[in-house]
């Protein structure tokens, strides 16, 4: 896929949306880190009705180590792998405690060195929570980015690494979100929904689906 035909793609999907958000539901960075580790193999729907619950009891690194293993578990125990994301929240609260000042750090050194807190993990704090044109591939960003030709790639990092490379500057605040979403609502895995696309006749799928 050549330069112009990405300028259009992502030109398209900003006029469609013009200020892409996360669908998971937060009001501070910290709220933000805290979903973004419980969401992994998880749905943001799912996230959303466990922390609906939690922030309204604590919504601070202090109030949710106080929780502690076990009471922060009764609030996310519908989430798949609470009992392992619930130990890594608990360690995670007591460093941004001791050692940040319960801020949460806006460094990928220093948010990966968090437990449960990845490469991907960190990407989407820097660029959700703190405006740094970071792009997270999760498994529809990396889908479609080979499926469309935008950014192909034998694995994440590798996909990651082009998105970078390739997505024009003007667009790469957005790309994550608008990725995202796309994977999420139209370049379904299973089934992709072709004649809903706005990129249709952008896209370098070979195999396109219309209903």
């Amino acid at each position: 896929m050549n330069k112009e035909k990405r300028i259009k793609i992502f030109s398209r999907w900003q006029r469609a949306n013009p200020d892409p958000q996360t669908e998971l539901r937060y009001s501070s960075p910290f709220e933000l880190l805290i979903s973004v580790i419980l969401s992994a193999q998880a749905t943001d729907i799912g996230v959303n009705k466990a922390t609906r619950g939690l922030y309204k009891v604590a919504n601070s690194p202090q109030k949710i180590y106080d929780l502690g293993v076990d009471g922060l578990k009764e609030y996310i125990k519908t989430i798949g792998l609470y009992n392992t994301k619930a130990e890594n929240v608990i360690k995670t609260c007591k460093i941004l405690v001791d050692e940040y000042d319960s801020e949460v750090p806006q460094n990928r050194e220093a948010l990966e060195a968090l437990p449960g807190v990845g490469r991907k993990t960190a990407n989407v704090i820097l660029n959700t929570a703190f405006g740094q044109p970071t792009i997270a591939v999760d498994t529809h960003i990396f889908r479609v980015s080979n499926r469309t030709g935008i950014a192909p790639g034998k694995n994440v990092l590798e996909v990651e690494k082009r998105l970078i490379r390739l997505v024009p500057e003007e667009f790469k605040l957005g790309a994550h979100h608008w990725l995202i979403l796309h994977g999420r609502y139209v370049c379904k895995a299973r089934k992709p929904v072709c004649n809903d696309c706005i990129i249709e006749d952008l896209c370098e799928f070979k195999k396109k689906v219309f209903g």
